[in-house]
């Protein structure tokens, strides 16, 4: 027979929250954060009691490629470059990083959530789309494919990588960047979608304002208790 604590405990436990340290991060080399991201993930796979992490950044101008993604879709000589490349573990295409963009690096272990890799990616468009929502924006899906597209623009890019229910990699929300470097790649493999900015919808729009957003909407979306380290 289930008494009225045991209901109450079990109620209690499905309410608790994680914890998730917050880094807020002003401008980073990419490979500098790609190793900080490595170090996370190995520090949580050996112990996976270790709190979770989430890192919101920007890089300097660099391009990234998923593990599978094809060469066919950049426009320029990887062996005569003056970009910074990089073929990276997660999944998915070639894509763009430069400032104006805000990157998100959640450092989450699934098996406190749903170890389910879809479940969360739609995740992680739906805090996209409800900071959206927030500057009267309407965010949405498209079908087969990963990430957050506003008025026919893709403004935001979705790659992740798992390791024993870990993740690491995440989301890039174009703010205000400078668009221009994405004309040297195909994003994402997609070729008949245009990449856009919150910019070009809300011109002014405060980047560290909608930074904020991102970290309140995350904060809902997966339940979690924020703690900010600076």
């Amino acid at each position: 027979m289930v008494s009225v604590k045991d209901i109450s405990n079990a109620n209690n436990l499905s309410q608790q929250r994680r914890r998730c340290w917050l880094y807020n991060v002003e401008q980073m080399p990419y490979k500098i954060a790609w190793e900080w991201q490595r170090s996370l993930v190995a520090e949580r796979i050996n112990n996976p009691d270790v709190d979770d992490a989430l890192i919101l950044l920007e890089h300097p101008p660099v391009y990234t490629l998923g593990q599978g993604a094809s060469l066919d879709f950049i426009n320029f000589d990887l062996n005569q470059t003056k970009w910074e490349v990089h073929r990276i573990e997660r999944g998915g295409e070639v894509t763009y990083h430069c400032p104006g963009q805000l990157v998100g690096y959640p450092i989450l272990n699934l098996r406190y959530y749903q170890q389910d890799l879809h479940w969360y990616l739609r995740q992680l468009e739906e805090v996209l789309i409800l900071v959206l929502s927030v500057y009267g924006l309407e965010g949405y899906r498209i079908a087969g494919m990963t990430g957050v597209w506003v008025e026919d623009r893709k403004v935001a890019a979705i790659g992740i990588k798992v390791s024993k229910w870990i993740t690491m990699h995440g989301f890039a929300l174009n703010i205000c960047p400078d668009l221009s470097g994405f004309e040297q790649i195909i994003p994402c493999g997609i070729v008949d979608k245009a990449v856009g900015s919150l910019e070009q919808l809300i011109p002014g729009i405060d980047f560290n304002q909608v930074r904020q957003q991102v970290a309140v909407a995350f904060a809902e979306v997966f339940n979690v208790e924020l703690v900010r380290t600076n």
